[in-house]
């Protein structure tokens, strides 16, 4: 449990035996400490690292259904060899030509070396790419800024009684001092908000919410373990080959298999399209006429931050017959809506409570996911979207499993009203990253908060989109907002919940 000014109590006993299992299951490897005068040459080098191809069965034949394991080998700038684990890998296999691509599967050994287990899922080359987005030094420096420094992204509120305006700082926990604390915990979820009262005002004349900025406190030194080409989002060269050639599976061949990984991947990518790997077939709705045969009578939901808000705009881009009421709201808050009369298709989106570090929020727009969800009647033919993560990112990880766990009851009674609900959850997604994103939106921190999120709702009647494997998997950069060839293929996907069909694609 995250102690110190920003900590809270569960809402129940059950929550917080639950909270304390996460914790553990999410629990990172011990990093080293920093060394003090601090020296970039004995953290972790990509340049001088490597990964190796493990061998498979005699003559190096691979087929389709076989994994492939290879070997991460860390080393310092000095070339010597790490001892311990804690960096933070990501992984792909794929074939450009073929439009293919998967996720790897990332074992820490916590002595410096690590395992990435790969299927093959598809015939021809295989090129693998092994990626250190940071060093175990630089987690070090990212769980401290958490631990000591949970508010240096803040907010601010607006206050206004007639003439009169004032403006305080908000957050999620905000520091002990001299000032009267305007309390809006919500009364209904428990997610607690405060801000700073205002001299002459009170705590009910607050107008509006917006991101106030970010204090970088960083020691001396620490920022040259977040460098873009160096020690960041940068590849890990092979020792040896860093392809293979992949054969049709032969029949009554027996498949190599890891013992070292027993996860697979959720799906993969072949001509650029996305293939589950169990679950419901994709499908593709290439055409609006398509996506709008698949909508007819139904009612969509979107809720949380700006890459659910991103769905909301592809769609109200792909459909020419879907007219967006002008709600006169500001673009990147919403909330938003649109509808096909014809059609009887209605797509709202409306983005989460606080924290949420949008420019100029009107408080009666701050809404908690879980109180919306209460109001909607549900139905088969009411479709909710949920997707919130980006903004948590700074906070200890507790604040954010307090918000899950008020969703996911909001989602049990939802789905006890209305079983024929359905429920979609969107994950996290890794991003390109700069040191301002990556101190407040690292990779660390929302690969956390993706395996948080499937915890959570895991033996509940919701279906995910996994984005950050559709992010990995595809051979554009990664980003935030992922380019439209992802989104589309995430559509496809929610799409392909509302109207499943019989035939797709689907690896066998």
């Amino acid at each position: 449990m995250f102690r110190g000014f920003c900590s809270f109590k569960p809402h129940s006993s059950k929550e917080a035996l639950e909270e304390n299992l996460l914790l553990d299951s999410i629990s990172w490897p011990v990093t080293p400490t920093l060394p003090s005068p601090f020296d970039l040459n004995k953290t972790s080098d990509p340049a001088h690292s490597t990964f190796t191809i493990l061998p498979g069965r005699k003559g190096g034949q691979w087929y389709t259904g076989d994994q492939l394991e290879v070997v991460v080998k860390m080393h310092d700038f000095h070339r010597l060899p790490k001892k311990s684990g804690g960096d933070v890998l990501l992984a792909r296999l794929h074939n450009p030509t073929l439009g293919a691509g998967v996720a790897g599967q990332v074992e820490d050994h916590l002595n410096g070396s690590y395992s990435v287990v790969f299927s093959l899922l598809w015939e021809g080359s295989a090129q693998i790419e092994v990626i250190l987005v940071h060093p175990s030094e630089a987690v070090t420096v990212l769980h401290r800024l958490t631990r000591e420094q949970p508010d240096r992204v803040y907010f601010k509120s607006l206050f206004r009684a007639g003439k009169i305006t004032e403006t305080t700082s908000c957050n999620v926990c905000l520091h002990p001092a001299k000032k009267s604390v305007c309390n809006y915990t919500d009364l209904h979820t428990g997610d607690p908000w405060f801000c700073y009262k205002p001299e002459k005002l009170s705590c009910d004349t607050r107008i509006s919410h917006s991101r106030g900025g970010f204090k970088q406190n960083l020691k001396i030194k620490e920022d040259k373990l977040f460098q873009r080409g160096v020690n960041m989002k940068v590849l890990i060269p092979a020792s040896g080959p860093a392809y293979v050639t992949v054969l049709p599976k032969k029949k009554d061949q027996p498949q190599i298999k890891s013992t070292t990984v027993k996860s697979g991947p959720s799906g993969y990518y072949y001509q650029g399209a996305w293939r589950a790997l169990g679950g419901t077939k994709v499908n593709q709705f290439n055409t609006s006429t398509a996506i709008t045969q698949c909508l007819k009578g139904k009612v969509v939901h979107l809720y949380g931050d700006s890459t659910i808000r991103q769905w909301f705009q592809h769609l109200n881009n792909a459909l020419p017959d879907l007219k967006e009421f002008n709600l006169h709201s500001a673009k990147q808050v919403g909330p938003f809506e649109a509808q096909d009369h014809p059609n009887n298709i209605l797509l709202t989106y409306r983005c989460h409570g606080p924290p949420i570090r949008f420019g100029n929020v009107p408080t009666s727009e701050l809404r908690y996911v879980a109180n919306e969800l209460d109001h909607v009647v549900g139905g088969p033919n009411i479709i909710v979207v949920i997707g919130v993560w980006s903004h948590f990112s700074t906070f200890p990880i507790e604040v954010y499993i307090w918000r899950l766990q008020s969703i996911r009851r909001a989602v049990q009674r939802l789905l006890s009203r209305a079983p024929g609900t359905l429920v979609i959850i969107r994950t996290a997604n890794p991003k390109a990253l700069t040191l301002y994103e990556t101190l407040t939106n690292s990779d660390w921190y929302s690969l956390q908060r993706d395996r948080v999120l499937r915890a959570v709702f895991k033996g509940l009647n919701v279906h995910l989109v996994d984005a950050w494997e559709m992010v990995i998997a595809h051979h554009l950069p990664h980003s935030l907002h992922p380019q439209p060839p992802i989104i589309k293929n995430m559509i496809d996907v929610v799409l392909s919940y509302i109207c499943p069909q019989d035939h797709g694609y689907f690896f066998q």
